[in-house]
């Protein structure tokens, strides 16, 4: 392969504090709404335009991932509603990009911690940017994400694999 897969893992932006919502059904705060299209214009000029998404089905992913997808100006249907995504942990993560087809050059993950972190920290093998993986492997916060570089196929990620080679917060 010429060109390594790109993998972006995507905390959820700011959401709000309800002890009367149950926690899937917890919206972003208006920060969060700030931050999630910030995300958007900013993995847009970095290039960061995915071909497939993969979304935690809770209320905060999916309206992060509104937002975003707004600033990035991609269709709708990039984007895979995951019931599965929302407890996930690394393990799961990893199954889940095991199964993404290969023709997806860059994938976003839009999900939660400590997953999104963890999964950064269980990927970033040799290469990996010190700073980058410092940063995740003590977790990160809302609208944070990492970008990680994966050279074989997804079907053969596996923890060490990929080069994590930037953490981009809000600022």
């Amino acid at each position: 392969m010429t060109h390594p897969h790109r993998l972006v893992l995507l905390r959820h932006a700011k959401a709000e504090h309800s002890a009367s919502l149950e926690d899937h059904l917890r919206p972003l705060a208006l920060t969060g709404r700030r931050q999630a299209s910030e995300v958007g214009t900013g993995m847009g000029a970095a290039g960061l335009v995915p071909d497939l998404v993969l979304v935690s089905s809770a209320l905060r992913t999916r309206q992060t991932w509104d937002l975003v997808r707004a600033g990035l100006g991609v269709p709708a249907d990039v984007a895979r509603l995951s019931d599965e995504l929302y407890a996930a942990g690394v393990r799961s993560l990893i199954g889940l990009l095991r199964e993404v087809e290969e023709q997806a050059a860059t994938v976003l993950v839009v999900g939660h911690e400590p997953t999104v972190s963890q999964t950064a920290a269980a990927l970033a093998g040799p290469g990996s940017d010190d700073a980058a993986t410092a940063r995740v492997r003590v977790g990160v916060p809302t609208a944070t994400y990492s970008v990680l570089e994966v050279d074989g196929a997804w079907a053969d990620l596996v923890p060490d694999a990929a080069r994590l080679v930037r953490v981009v917060s809000p600022a």
